[in-house]
């Protein structure tokens, strides 16, 4: 057989996993294989071509090659390139922290809130700012929900209002007040030029300024989320990709119990 962008007929590297030393996983184990996708803005030819090479060299990938390339416009090129990345990780000593929840049932969740809170819970819901995107919040609190797993629409226990997209940090603070919400939860999936942390920030200050950000469990997700931002930014929790709404729910009831025990 000949030798393609993942051979390893000629690899002497030592095939054993060693998590103190990760490498990228391709045919073998520690071949170290990547693809990646670039555009730069220079015209198709031969030097652009060349120049995504080396440009793939500089980024830790030993014999780089262009396994596809072309030109997407009058002085932009789009590449594709295989490689064998040269770096490492030490996956043992990295430390995420990440939101701890005991995920329960919808109806676990229903006769916990009538047990230990004993009335319906008020969930608002949004992506904030110039946010268009609804996929993620929609996801979460539309009845359908997402996967096989309902929203908190069809929760017996949960009265869930959906604001959509592009609503105003305002908007969501005077909603808030006005329906009494208990839970606020925030989508964020446009993050350009952090974008998205600004207007999460902004929600926080708001919230601040009314005097009511204690009174609200405050939760906030997307593609670029996770817990330890959303910690920094002064919310409760934040949830990535593939969250659903039993998930964001079996915190938020358990963190409102808690500060009411305090």
């Amino acid at each position: 057989m000949g030798g393609g962008p993942y051979s390893t007929e000629k690899e002497g590297f030592d095939k054993n996993l060693d998590l103190t030393r990760i490498k990228p996983y391709g045919d073998t184990m520690n071949d170290g294989k990547v693809q990646l996708s670039f555009t730069l803005p220079i015209e198709h030819d031969e030097k652009a071509i060349e120049a995504a090479k080396e440009l793939a060299e500089k980024m830790g990938l030993k014999d780089p090659e262009v396994a596809y390339h072309t030109a997407l416009d009058k002085g932009f090129t789009y590449f594709v390139v295989y490689g064998n990345s040269i770096h490492t990780i030490d996956y043992t000593k990295i430390k995420v922290e990440t939101v701890e929840v005991d995920v329960m049932t919808k109806d676990e969740i229903n006769n916990y809130i009538r047990e230990k809170i004993g009335c319906k819970l008020v969930i608002l819901g949004a992506s904030t700012g110039t946010d268009a995107h609804t996929v993620g919040i929609d996801a979460i609190i539309n009845m359908k929900g997402f996967a096989g797993h309902y929203g908190l629409e069809h929760y017996e226990m949960i009265e869930a209002f959906n604001l959509g997209s592009q609503v105003t940090n305002e908007e969501f603070v005077k909603k808030a007040i006005q329906l009494k919400a208990d839970v606020l939860l925030v989508s964020q999936t446009v993050t350009q030029k952090d974008i998205h942390v600004k207007n999460l920030t902004q929600l926080v200050d708001l919230l601040e300024a009314e005097g009511i950000r204690d009174q609200i469990i405050l939760i906030c997700g997307g593609a670029r989320i996770n817990n330890e931002l959303a910690k920094e930014l002064g919310y409760d929790a934040g949830f990535g990709p593939g969250t659903y709404a039993e998930i964001v729910a079996s915190f938020f009831i358990r963190e409102l119990v808690n500060r009411k025990s305090v």
